[in-house]
């Protein structure tokens, strides 16, 4: 029997500049979020949680998962320059499978979530792939929370994201803001999973106050 589903995308920054502690804090928080997740019988029934990962190509590291049924979760590592255009064309590819999916196994599927985490400044144009996903001829676009760290630029985050943006504010570490993003993400899904709309279906969930970010004016392009 099919289930309410609400599929959650964490697209990450895999770039060179991600090395170190902030590739560090990000693989040490997602066991964390797993667990919490997984092991949460309402949340788990109700979102699928997928991990894509860019640099100068994009990579599908989780497929779209229920958290419950899954071991253990990738571990992300730096690599090359940051490619928001491919990216934001392989969030779309498996937005499109993962929804017809779901869809075809009879579940009732909801609007899906990407969370958008970068530390820097995109090094191709990326407009076209973001008016692609966006755009109200797809069907399955996202509500899209993006979050900007390191040297990430106001004025882009403001314009990827759809639903809400957040910028670090430049006295934290990136390490510290990425464990309060961690917090932030597994809040969201944990609240989005656990209540109910006024119409008995389910609908984003997001903190509006996170330690160390400024919440940003969303941009239309």
């Amino acid at each position: 029997m099919g289930q309410q589903v609400l599929p959650f995308y964490l697209v990450c920054d895999e770039s060179g500049s991600m090395a170190g502690e902030p590739i560090k804090t990000i693989n040490d928080a997602l066991p964390k979020l797993h667990k919490e997740i997984g092991l949460n019988p309402v949340v788990s029934d109700k979102t699928q949680f997928s991990i894509i990962g860019f640099s100068d190509t994009a990579e599908v590291l989780l497929e779209m998962s229920d958290l419950s049924q899954v071991t253990g979760l990738p571990v992300l590592g730096p690599k090359g320059g940051t490619n928001f255009a491919a990216a934001l064309q392989c969030v779309k590819e498996q937005i499109e499978q993962d929804v017809e999916r779901l869809k075809r196994d009879g579940h009732k599927v909801y609007r899906p979530v990407v969370f958008f985490l970068t530390d820097g400044h995109a090094n191709t144009d990326w407009k076209t792939e973001w008016q692609d996903l966006t755009a109200d001829t797809f069907p399955y676009r996202p509500n899209i929370v993006a979050f900007g760290i390191g040297q990430a630029d106001e004025t882009t985050i403001s314009a990827v994201a759809t639903f809400k943006a957040f910028i670090v504010n430049r006295d934290m570490s990136p390490a510290a803001a990425l464990q309060e993003f961690a917090v932030a993400l597994t809040k969201s899904i944990v609240q989005s999973g656990s209540h109910s709309s006024n119409d008995g279906g389910m609908t984003l969930q997001t903190p509006d106050n996170i330690p160390g970010f400024t919440s940003l004016t969303v941009a239309e392009l």
